[in-house]
């Protein structure tokens, strides 16, 4: 047999024994109920479709999220936000492998893609909209913005950073520039970020704007065909990294966007980029938030977790279906019989 046969039949059987282990873990998976895991996308889409967006953003191609969906159909728990929401408040029990599917930012993408094949399965779903981005074709993502104007600028010396000059000689120089500054805006207060977001656009002479979330009209037709929505604050501002008056109005604001405008929604929040802290916490328990979500790793064991500090499973083009299953499992047997999500 020719080495290079005889390297893809190794691989090929390889594959065939990993998926029936996983297979067999499956079945003998913790039968215990209450326990949750929350899967986090973001955007599903062809790569390359829409290079003016943050490459890293993109979570599945639809072939890939189809196979995922297809997986949680035949062997999961796929629950609504109503049941997480009776679960948390102890009126009923999760079934064992439970599993919420949620989605961040409502990129159009979702109507486009994810949502079609979520009806194909039956799958209920969250999607979590930032309430001040519909309708306003002017307004960008920040971190889609940056990475625009280093993917579009003519510019090729080096661009002055708080980081330090950085060159712009090649795509790959371009791109770590972008790459840093972005986990560097993060760390900001909310204003100082998009302050230097602005700066850096206008240097690189960024182009204008342009609008890639959902409309308003277009999430009342997804709600009304099933779809649940939640709140991701107004301006996706990071919410330990804004005043305690500015969280505030953040979250309420954006649940009364959605109120306003949808219709009756349930009061659950997902946290922008995963800021939480005690009084982050506080202020949404104030403002009647029943569940919020992290973007903390693990399983939720809601017989003692912690209702507005849930944890989720991000999902990004490196989650094969193998290694979604395999983290699934993992997790689950991780964090099971944690005192809280950690």
């Amino acid at each position: 047999m020719l080495p290079v046969v005889k390297r893809a039949a190794s691989v090929a059987a390889g594959l065939v024994a990993s998926s029936r282990l996983l297979d067999v873990m499956e079945r003998m998976d913790s039968r215990r109920p209450n326990l949750l895991r929350v899967l986090t996308y973001h955007r599903v889409d062809l790569p390359g479709a829409r290079p003016e967006l943050r490459p890293n953003v993109l979570s599945a191609t639809p072939r890939a999220f189809e196979e995922q969906m297809r997986h949680l159909a035949g062997r999961c728990h796929v629950v609504s936000l109503s049941e997480v929401l009776a679960a948390c408040r102890g009126a009923t029990a999760l079934p064992p492998r439970s599993v919420l599917i949620t989605f961040d930012d409502a990129y159009r993408d979702f109507a486009e893609h994810a949502w079609p094949i979520l009806r194909k399965y039956g799958l209920p779903a969250v999607l979590f909209v930032p309430t001040g981005f519909p309708d306003r074709p002017d307004r960008s993502f920040w971190w889609d913005r940056l990475h625009q104007a280093f993917w579009a600028t003519d510019r090729r010396d080096a661009v002055n950073t708080p980081l330090g000059r950085m060159p712009l000689t090649t795509p790959w120089r371009r791109r770590r520039a972008a790459r840093r500054i972005n986990d560097y805006i993060k760390t900001l207060p909310h204003r100082d970020g998009m302050d230097l977001v602005e700066r850096l656009c206008r240097e690189l002479d960024a182009p204008p704007s342009q609008g890639h979330v959902l409309g308003w009209e277009e999430l009342r037709r997804l709600a009304r065909e099933g779809l649940a929505l939640g709140a991701h604050t107004r301006n996706h501002s990071i919410m330990h990294r804004v005043s305690t008056d500015e969280a505030r109005a953040e979250a309420a604001g954006s649940l009364e966007d959605l109120k306003r405008e949808v219709g009756p929604v349930d009061p659950v929040f997902a946290y922008p980029a995963g800021g939480v802290d005690d009084e982050v916490v506080r202020i949404l328990g104030e403002e009647g938030f029943r569940v919020a979500f992290t973007t903390a790793a693990g399983i939720n064991d809601l017989d003692r977790a912690d209702p507005l500090r849930l944890c989720r499973l991000n999902v990004s083009r490196q989650t094969t279906l193998p290694l979604l299953r395999a983290r699934l499992l993992r997790d689950a047997r991780r964090h099971a019989g944690s005192a809280a999500p950690v």
